[in-house]
């Protein structure tokens, strides 16, 4: 038995939501409470827990303490210092509480040196006059998740997410050469990092992760590890946790782990796919067997509201100045907003399955953005087309990558933003992803990134040099 098992004992058969006291909670596949999480530490002898949480941009960061200190945490007792933190507050206003939640304890299967067993939480994060804090991702997700339950639904989804291994210097530092020249579910002796990847499936297994598949990517040194669909707030916290676990144990294999969104020039990029669909209590929203395509009306109003806000939200699921360059044409990756049934050209895509399992792909998020933040402002595009019945028009099942600009004119075909520049612009723009996110990361989200934006225009790229140096 390792030493995550005792945590799977208390797994209840059905997600589900219930409003309490104000405050939004979610029942995921376990729930523990405050005496079980310090009754499984004592029994598995944790030395020392590490309090969990994200940054605006998605950034983990966590407080370490002694196991000696859990009751306290667990009593949201534990105060920092947010101005330190991306995003949070000024330092005129920074003592924060962390309030953990019970349901996210785990044991890291990877050991850290003189530290014996640590385990982890992950945290909301509240006003030091015990109020919800407005720049907290996880509790702006868990917002739009009560809103989505006023309407009648619970969100489940399925993340895709791709990343590339690069070796390391001499010095330790990564770099961009790849540890193979493997291809699309290439196995050894050319996939060379596939005993790095099976390491990694072990460790999320023992975490609690239910891995569906793991292959090798298209690229050269890129990978994908998908794992079972769960309730959108599990998934957000799974995201996090994935991208902890991958680097952790690419490191141990002297690797660099990356999940940037395109690190070479001429080779398909990293993107992690979110496959999402809607609940009715156990029953599928999203299907109806009565229809042609067996997709529900409800189906069809959710695509139009992420075909109508893509253009919107595409700052926060695609958040780096390189994050556009993946959202080019000629390498798989979504450009055009459209949905279909059958091909992988457009940004929406419908997966055969039917019944329990029909959902819409949404292709264009990178594995860089803020998990909360991505799933909280898809998840409002959705529930605004649900509510104002937007059409998504017909599918567009031929190959758009194909098709001449006059017919993607003439199909209603638009694309999604350029730059994060021109990305940031269409979300400054947007009262519903204000809406979505709050004004305080709405605000704090977009002077970061203008910021990031600003200094990457004004650099002179080597590129540049190289192309007109010795010409003009």
């Amino acid at each position: 038995m390792n030493i995550n098992e005792k945590c799977q004992k208390k797994l209840l058969n059905e997600v589900s939501m219930f409003m309490y006291e104000g405050r939004y909670e979610l029942m995921g596949e376990q729930k523990y409470t405050k005496e079980d999480v310090l009754r499984l530490a004592k029994e598995l002898n944790v030395r020392f827990i590490r309090l969990q949480f994200t940054d605006i941009l998605g950034i983990i960061k966590n407080v370490s303490i002694p196991v000696q200190q859990l009751e306290k945490a667990l009593s949201g007792e534990l105060m920092f210092d947010g101005s330190s933190i991306e995003g949070f507050v000024r330092i005129e206003e920074s003592d924060m509480y962390l309030k953990p939640d019970p349901n996210t304890f785990v044991v890291y299967p990877w050991g850290e040196k003189g530290c014996g067993v640590v385990a982890r939480l992950i945290c909301d994060i509240y006003k030091s006059d015990g109020t919800p804090f407005e720049g907290c991702p996880r509790l702006t997700l868990k917002r739009v998740l009560a809103e989505a339950q006023e309407m009648g639904f619970t969100m489940n989804v399925g993340p895709e997410a791709e990343f590339f291994l690069f070796l390391k210097d001499a010095n330790g530092r990564p770099t961009t050469i790849t540890h193979d020249q493997g291809g699309y579910f290439d196995l050894s002796p050319v996939d060379l990092g596939e005993n790095a990847r099976r390491d990694m499936v072990l460790a999320l297994e023992e975490m609690g992760f239910e891995v569906e598949a793991s292959h090798h990517e298209v690229a050269p040194g890129q990978h994908e590890i998908d794992f079972k669909y769960a309730d959108a707030l599990t998934t957000a916290d799974r995201i996090a946790t994935f991208r902890l676990a991958v680097r952790t144990i690419a490191q141990q294999h002297g690797l660099h782990a990356t999940f940037m969104p395109k690190p070479i020039y001429g080779i398909s990029g990293s993107g992690m796919h979110l496959n999402q669909s809607l609940f009715t209590g156990d029953r599928n929203a999203f299907y109806d067997p009565d229809k042609p395509s067996q997709l529900s009306d409800l189906a069809l109003y959710y695509i139009g509201g992420i075909l109508k806000y893509a253009r919107q939200f595409t700052a926060i699921t695609n958040p780096l100045v390189n994050s556009y360059k993946r959202l080019v044409p000629g390498y798989e990756a979504p450009v055009y907003v459209a949905w279909s049934e059958r091909n992988r050209s457009p940004l929406v895509r419908i997966p055969a399955r039917r019944g329990i399992g029909t959902r819409i792909e949404l292709r264009s998020p990178d594995p860089t953005c803020n998990p909360y933040l991505a799933l909280a402002v898809t998840l409002k595009a959705g529930l605004e087309g649900i509510k104002n019945k937007i059409d998504p028009g017909p599918p567009v099942n031929g190959n758009i990558y194909r098709m001449s600009e006059e017919e993607r004119k003439k199909n209603n075909i638009s694309t999604l933003p350029a730059s994060l520049g021109e990305a940031l612009e269409e979300l400054k723009a947007s009262k519903v992803m204000r809406e979505a996110l709050g004004n305080h990361i709405f605000n704090r989200f977009i002077e970061a990134k203008q910021i990031e934006w600003d200094i990457y225009r004004k650099q002179v790229h080597k590129w540049e040099v190289e192309q007109y140096l010795s010409v003009f």
